[in-house]
């Protein structure tokens, strides 16, 4: 009599799920690149995109209406995939420069990991960071007992999110050989997409990634009420994005596996 299925391997976002509280690294580098043209982004513009590859994240910047303004204005003409290349390649030293600076484990990350490992759970993991991106940031993982199993990146596999080639590339490497039996885990639309795309299970990620956007030290100073609008506006979102379950952090994931594992011995699949 065949097994019933059961969960082989979560796979990780890096920024805002397991390091970067907030997901904080990459914006405002976003902002200063983009000021070193000439044009000025906020906050919520260089966020928006956040989970795709970087420079897949800089052309859709230079796509957005009030952006190609700003640039027909200062340079009187349309940004085009040389403007959006030549802002990528400003981005990445000064990415590498700040990256160490937002490198500190999420609080109940590891702790969350070891469970999943006792659990007899891989550990894959994607990004929107590049290798000489991650040959800083993953190091300093390390140093605090944070290493996966697995490492992917948008290069690795000819692109990044919303393509499922990451998680696939996880599988192979992790050799899973059922989407279902993998859960993605990430804090943006892009993560949603991936894992949907993928067949995977998805998990969101609401307090400690993108879309909340603020250090714990910011998150603790709010209000609670102000903490629980905020928290319940993005629920909706990333429900509505297609996530299978939302949940504040990567600490609070180890029941919904337990839901997927009940939900897979049921026969459902994602």
């Amino acid at each position: 009599m065949q097994q019933p299925l059961t969960l082989q391997a979560v796979i990780l976002d890096w920024a805002g799920t397991t390091v970067d509280y907030g997901s904080r690294a990459p914006t405002q580098v976003f902002i200063e690149v983009f000021a070193q043209h000439g044009i000025q982004i906020t906050a919520d513009e260089a966020r928006g995109p956040m989970g795709l590859f970087k420079r897949d994240h800089i052309r859709q910047i230079t796509q957005l209406p009030r952006v190609k303004e700003q640039w027909q204005s200062v340079h009187h003409r349309l940004p085009d995939e040389e403007d959006a290349q030549n802002i990528y390649m400003d981005f990445t030293p000064r990415q590498l420069e700040v990256i160490v600076q937002y490198a500190d484990l999420i609080p109940g990350v590891r702790d969350t990991v070891e469970a999943y490992r006792e659990s007899g759970l891989k550990i894959g993991s994607c990004t929107g960071y590049t290798r000489s991106m991650m040959a800083v940031l993953l190091p300093e993982a390390t140093r605090q007992r944070y290493h996966p199993d697995s490492l992917v990146c948008p290069e690795d596999v000819g692109g990044g999110r919303p393509a499922p080639w990451m998680i696939w590339q996880n599988a192979i490497k992790l050799q899973v050989s059922t989407a279902s039996a993998m859960v993605k885990i990430g804090d943006t639309v892009a993560d949603i997409d991936e894992g949907r795309n993928a067949g995977t299970w998805t998990v969101a990620l609401a307090k400690t990634g993108n879309e909340l956007g603020l250090s714990e030290a910011e998150v603790d100073a709010l209000a609670p009420d102000d903490v629980a609008a905020r928290l319940n506006a993005i629920y909706e979102k990333l429900y509505a994005a297609g996530a299978h379950y939302v949940v504040d952090s990567l600490a609070d994931t180890l029941p919904v596996l337990d839901d997927i594992n009940a939900r897979l011995a049921a026969g459902e699949r994602p």
